[in-house]
């Protein structure tokens, strides 16, 4: 699709389809960390919400049903991540399937023998490469709460970390960013990170984040948007490089409750 042709067929679609303004206000006051944005970048991500919306499938599981209100809490969430990025970003796959809770994802791993064994666990959202996201809406509506946690986000960055392939931590970076300086960020903060948790010391990021470097990446964006000063003082370059990455400094904008 060209630019121009894009711009046009996207212009269409916002002259054509809209979010109601109550829905819209009550998702902006429930996301705290939508409280800083300005007049033209909440306009910017509302658009943004509406082409998200008319491009992907949300459906529900085991029951669940899809309320207008769920819609755009999922696509709020979604679309501040490329709220300075663009929406292509997202392509190359359609469908979110929403379940009421926690489901149970069943998959295989090697032991250190290589013995190959199977398992099953509870999880509250799961990205797959080329295929759905797929979530838990009573986590998705847990970031409410502000507390640093959001599977949404959480299940994006990853979604934007498959974009040149399977999730590893390290995402398609900008032409104006440095690929070993994102490396030596990220690196060394990880390792300290996992020694931290090892230690059974106190953090205030999810410790979750050790799990892998797709993990680490995908918390750390988590928090660089939830908890913006936390990252900033604990860990300045992953902050940095984030700041670079999602173009947006959202500890800049932070508004305390």
């Amino acid at each position: 699709m060209s630019w121009n042709f894009k711009n046009w067929y996207r212009q269409r679609i916002l002259e054509n389809e809209s979010i109601p303004d109550d829905l819209w206000q009550k998702a902006v006051a429930r996301l705290r960390f939508l409280h800083g944005l300005s007049p033209i970048e909440l306009k910017r991500l509302r658009e943004c919400v509406i082409l998200f919306l008319h491009a992907k499938q949300i459906s529900g599981a085991h029951g669940l049903v899809i309320t207008s209100e769920m819609h755009v809490m999922i696509a709020v969430q979604a679309c501040i991540l490329i709220l300075n990025l663009d929406l292509d970003y997202y392509d190359g796959w359609v469908e979110i399937i929403v379940y009421p809770g926690e489901f149970i994802r069943d998959y295989e791993y090697a032991d250190e023998d290589g013995v190959v064994h199977r398992a099953r666990e509870p999880v509250s959202g799961e990205s797959w490469l080329g295929g759905p996201v797929i979530l838990s809406w009573e986590d998705t509506a847990a970031a409410e709460a502000g507390a640093g946690y959001n599977v949404v986000i959480h299940e994006f960055a990853h979604k934007l970390d498959m974009l040149n392939g399977d999730a590893n931590g390290f995402p398609p970076l900008h032409a104006n960013m440095n690929q070993q300086a994102w490396s030596e960020a990220f690196s060394k903060a990880y390792a300290g990170f996992c020694l931290h948790v090892d230690a059974d010391a106190p953090t205030a990021i999810d410790p979750y984040a050790a799990e892998n470097p797709a993990e680490f990446f995908a918390v750390m964006s988590e928090a660089f948007f939830e908890m913006p000063l936390v990252v900033k003082l604990d860990f300045p370059a992953v902050y940095g490089q984030l700041a670079l990455f999602y173009r947006q400094d959202p500890a800049q904008r932070w508004i305390e409750p």
